[in-house]
């Protein structure tokens, strides 16, 4: 891959993806919220050799997103688009519900946003017929869980797009990649009080989505055992699946 645009990549899982495919020859574009986070992530693809290109956008923001992108795919087309952004909310420490606002926050970052990337590099792909789209959802997309309903639907919702658009663009010459991460070491992990079964480093992640894309395969599931334990449990009669997803109870502090 020589030109990438990445959303959500100040920190995170966005951040490691830039690091790890950051290399000469290679222009990384970056799309965060946070201009220092931002240049810092710069700075370290740039240590390794790779061009970057930053902007400081919301991704809920369609028009501003759509004119950013078609200016840098004008410069230097793009052959990987990775829709990475995303927030959480959920049940808090008090109990209470998550709550509208906060839901109408997720679904429009997670999911409208990923759309406000894909979406106007779509026809530009098609028309060069290569490329891939990486649509990071979550195991979370498998099977809803009781404290974050509105993080479920989000991810459940980014996870049906890819697996629609796959398919459909595979007849043009553009690949889809769904990913589907579990619990792993993040700003946003931080902010979930329960245990985290399975938890790995957002650099690990990475690499396992960055060999998916590299081998061209349509899913990638990390870890397989958390994604398919859970994507098992639509298997089940509705009582004992919802008393099973009981067992990972959480809350999610403000902090």
């Amino acid at each position: 891959m020589k030109s990438i645009v990445i959303t959500g990549a100040s920190r995170g899982l966005g951040a490691a993806m830039a690091r790890h495919w950051a290399a000469p020859g290679v222009t990384v574009a970056l799309i965060g919220r946070d201009a220092v986070a931002l240049a810092a992530v710069a700075a370290a693809c740039e240590a390794a050799g790779a061009t970057t290109r930053q902007a400081v956008l919301d991704v809920r923001d369609a028009t501003a997103m759509s004119a950013q992108l078609l200016a840098w795919d004008n410069a230097l087309p793009f052959d990987l688009v990775v829709a990475n952004a995303g927030v959480t909310a959920g049940t808090r420490p008090d109990g209470g519900l998550e709550g509208p606002e906060a839901a109408a926050l997720v679904i429009g970052v997670n999911l409208q946003g990923a759309l406000n990337l894909v979406e106007p590099l779509l026809p530009r792909l098609l028309a060069r017929g290569a490329g891939r789209v990486v649509l990071v959802a979550s195991v979370a997309a498998f099977r809803g869980l009781p404290d974050s309903p509105a993080y479920c639907a989000s991810k459940a919702g980014l996870w049906a797009y890819g697996e629609s658009l796959r398919p459909l663009l595979a007849l043009r010459g553009v690949g889809v990649t769904t990913v589907a991460p579990g619990f792993f070491h993040s700003a946003m992990s931080e902010k979930f009080i329960a245990n985290q079964p399975f938890k790995l480093t957002a650099e690990t992640v990475a690499a396992r989505v960055a060999r998916a894309v590299a081998k061209g395969r349509g899913r990638c599931i990390v870890p397989r055992r958390m994604g398919y334990m859970l994507r098992l449990l639509e298997l089940l009669p509705a009582p004992i699946a919802d008393r099973a997803v009981r067992l990972f109870r959480f809350s999610v502090s403000d902090g």
